[in-house]
């Protein structure tokens, strides 16, 4: 019977992700390229970008997004709230 090969999984260690990202940050280069030519996957970089990006650039966009959360849970509540007023939904899900 003909077996299938085992693809074996490739570890790569936490200095080549770190250069890896430092070097894609620091190129113009798309992530695309520079995974190709690591000879990775592009979702890769954009996975160890999250984990290993400076904590300065992480605190900076954490405290963007909380800025505008408050903003996008308003622009959710008012279409209920609205239909609620006018009588129309007595739930959320009336809407839907």
């Amino acid at each position: 019977m003909n077996q299938t090969p085992v693809k074996t999984r490739r570890k790569f260690d936490e200095t080549f992700k770190r250069e890896a990202v430092q070097n894609w940050r620091n190129s113009s280069k798309s992530a695309e390229v520079i995974a190709q030519e690591l000879g990775i996957n592009a979702n890769r970089l954009y996975a160890w970008q999250k984990r290993f990006a400076p904590a300065a650039v992480e605190g900076r966009a954490a405290t963007d997004f909380a800025a505008f959360a408050p903003f996008a849970r308003q622009k959710f509540k008012r279409p209920f709230a609205k239909a609620q007023r006018e009588g129309k939904a007595e739930k959320q899900t009336d809407l839907i």
